[in-house]
């Protein structure tokens, strides 16, 4: 959008857009600085409209209501220093209409691993989904902002809602585009645990399957394996075979070598031993012995970290619903 800066006459009432916006009611005019350089649209106003549902801002985008430098713009153009971006007047629900218990935001702030000047480490708990949307009143993310009064904490990734372990949040812009990239060049390593159905024969293999998402009738969405799907690779190490309720039962060490979505639980499903407790893919979960998704993101490695007092790894604590099946000693295998 630099193009149109030389001929676009800023309005008088322009602020930076790393002040915070504190009257939706009007229009705001938010000059882009350093912090936002290079950022898509949508990205930046998600972090400025909180509260907005997605539907919402695509449709403001779609309806001429957010303009860059007095011109229309789309989802994906990406911002310039110095650009101008008008945001027409919106209604967001407050954070008065989010319930966050106090002894909720007490729990998540105990779950913090590691803390530092741009990174948070959290061990999220099974059953709550990373952020709002979608059904969800809130996630993860707008409940930490609540329970640590920052007013800039972003995902820098995400794992699925039935999912508990290990939640990168940055502190700031330039935690998460470092961090993001560090994702995006497969720098950073993630280890999950979880205990799927039946024994796994091999010690240890390599799944590599195209998973493709498609949609239900009902509007839920799913991955499966089509060979028109984005390559995917999963390396598997089976750490223990035992039995639960006369079940056969195997612990596994998944480590995605890439990050489609829903990829642990469908490439083991496709080999046959689909994740216990897995609502989508198993055949018939209400009939597994533990009654949640057994999926724990319990290692992650950051191999280019240049911080210099952040740790190069983390290990996340098994909640106690999966730790009642797993002997520590079968953890000492690991790779």
């Amino acid at each position: 959008m630099k193009n149109f800066q030389n001929s676009y006459k800023k309005p008088s009432e322009t602020q930076t857009a790393d002040n915070t916006i504190n009257n939706f009611d009007q229009v705001n005019y938010l000059t882009i600085t350093p912090n936002q350089d290079g950022q898509r649209i949508d990205n930046f106003l998600l972090t400025r409209l909180k509260g907005l549902p997605k539907s919402h801002l695509y449709n403001m985008i779609r309806r001429d209501e957010i303009r860059i430098n007095g011109k229309r713009c789309k989802a994906f153009n990406r911002l310039n220093v110095g650009d101008v971006v008008r945001i027409a007047p919106v209604r967001l629900a407050t954070r008065d209409n989010v319930m966050i218990s106090d002894d909720f935001a007490k729990s998540l702030l105990s779950r913090i691993l590691y803390e530092d000047d741009g990174l948070i480490v959290l061990n999220k708990p099974y059953g709550i989904a990373v952020h709002g949307g979608s059904g969800e009143s809130f996630g993860i993310i707008e409940a930490m902002r609540f329970a640590t009064g920052k007013k800039y904490l972003e995902l820098i990734h995400r794992i699925d809602k039935e999912t508990s372990g290990l939640l990168l949040i940055a502190k700031k812009r330039s935690t998460l585009k470092e961090l993001q990239e560090s994702f995006r060049q497969k720098t950073i390593r993630k280890n999950y645990l979880c205990l799927v159905d039946g024994h796994v024969q091999k010690d240890r293999q390599l799944i590599q399957k195209p998973l493709l998402k498609y949609t239900l009738d009902n509007g839920e969405r799913r991955v499966k394996v089509d060979k028109n799907g984005k390559d995917s690779s999963t390396h598997i190490q089976t750490l223990a075979r035992f039995y639960i309720q006369n079940q056969a039962v195997s612990l596994v060490l998944a480590s995605p070598l890439t990050g489609r979505t829903h990829q642990i639980r469908v490439h083991m499903k496709t080999i046959g031993h689909a994740l216990l407790g897995d609502e989508k893919y198993q055949n018939n979960p209400k009939a597994a012995p533990v009654k949640r998704l057994c999926l724990h993101a319990y290692e992650l490695f950051l191999a280019d970290c240049t911080h210099p007092e952040r740790p190069k790894s983390f290990i996340a604590q098994i909640p106690d619903d999966l730790a009642a099946y797993i002997n520590p000693a079968w953890l000492k295998q690991t790779d």
